[in-house]
């Protein structure tokens, strides 16, 4: 067999498979931003991509019409607390009366520590919420990581993850990804376009998630539907 078609014949290296190179890629990427930021570094996109969303003539709007304002507080209100609660606890309440007790209690187990990990990062980390323009909507924590990025990757990516291990099919895990990734990335932007997080903020807080998903799903996940009926 020539070389070129043994090379292709070979299975790939498990380092280089894409669910495990791609939540290694994104915890590095996690510690190489807060390392940065907590030493005091700042990042000149973070500004460039906040003022490229705001009205030139008048930097304390965003940029669009009062429809879009509204939409973009609504898509942000569903990676609240409050938001994030009843989207896992429908989703433990139906795993849980489909029999899928063991995931359903691994999937709030996943959810909660995230949520423990999120404030003490952001205690630790101490970072300033953005100045340059007006927030529209209300802060009470520090900036980084952002926790509506963080904290709907978490409860998003394990929801789809739990489900698709539950329902053993790969349409219905592929589907339940694509939706949670909708609304990941518009909840993460929203954030950015409301004037309450730098983009770095929302970068750190998807990466921290999809690794903390990952690790959460192979191993967590995985272990807890063996534990439960076939």
């Amino acid at each position: 067999m020539p070389e070129t078609m043994r090379a292709w014949a070979e299975p790939m290296p498990a380092w280089r498979q894409p669910r495990v190179f791609v939540p290694v890629a994104a915890a590095l990427a996690f510690l190489g931003l807060a390392a940065l930021i907590a030493s005091g570094h700042s990042f000149a996109f973070d500004r460039t991509l906040i003022f490229l969303l705001r009205d030139p003539a008048d930097p304390s709007v965003p940029l669009g019409p009062s429809w879009l304002h509204e939409a973009v507080r609504d898509m942000t209100a569903l990676g609240s607390f409050v938001g994030l609660f009843f989207m896992t606890t429908a989703a433990t309440l139906s795993l849980w009366l489909c029999g899928y007790r063991h995931l359903a209690i691994g999937l709030v187990i996943s959810v909660l520590a995230a949520l423990a990990v999120s404030t003490g990062l952001k205690i630790a980390i101490g970072r300033e919420r953005p100045d340059i323009v007006a927030h529209t909507a209300l802060t009470f924590t520090a900036s980084f990581p952002s926790g509506h990025a963080f904290l709907s990757a978490v409860t998003l990516l394990c929801i789809a993850g739990f489900v698709g291990l539950a329902s053993r099919r790969q349409d219905i895990a592929r589907l339940c990804l694509v939706l949670a990734w909708v609304m990941i990335v518009l909840i993460g932007l929203s954030r950015i376009y409301l004037g309450v997080h730098w983009p770095t903020d929302v970068i750190g807080g998807w990466c921290l998630g999809i690794a903390w998903s990952s690790i959460a799903i192979a191993w967590l996940g995985r272990k807890m539907a063996e534990s439960d009926p076939a």
